[in-house]
């Protein structure tokens, strides 16, 4: 009984491991917990086993996830890089501002593409193709792209 609960703790850390470095190569909050959490379960296993066998184990991994939950979401709080305000677009927030064309933008579909303020954003013209490098102006904005003239 004791060495299958030595056997468990190895596996749970080896996965809470592996879970962590996905995290650190696809960081986003969501696999830090139960990767975290299952480290501490596992490391409990091998410390105290007749405890993993118990009904405290429930609580401690209950307890021990809300705790990392908390540290992540402070973690990420801290190594956010924009502090600022969060970035937000009403419909019509975007007309008049002007910005580059990074994929030729048509009048006919939404494939173009043009830069505004450092994002990207699917763009149509008014009139005719607009080729990439050239400057341009929202004129419009519909649903999730927009409609621009050149400058």
């Amino acid at each position: 009984m004791v060495v299958e609960t030595i056997a468990i703790g190895w596996i749970l850390i080896l996965i809470g491991v592996i879970l962590l470095l996905a995290e650190a190569f696809n960081p986003g909050f969501f696999i830090a917990v139960p990767g975290t959490t299952l480290i501490i379960i596992g490391c409990i296993s091998l410390l105290l086993p007749e405890l993993f066998n118990s009904p405290w184990i429930i609580i401690i991994g209950v307890l021990t996830a809300l705790m990392a939950a908390g540290a992540s979401v402070w973690i990420y709080s801290k190594i956010t890089p924009d502090k600022g305000r969060p970035f937000t677009v009403s419909k019509d927030s975007l007309v008049g501002k002007t910005g580059t064309v990074i994929e030729n933008v048509e009048s006919d579909n939404i494939k173009g593409k043009v830069d505004i303020e450092n994002v990207d954003w699917s763009a149509r013209s008014n009139a005719g193709v607009i080729e990439k490098g050239r400057k341009v102006r929202v004129v419009k904005s519909e649903g999730v792209h927009i409609i621009v003239e050149e400058i």
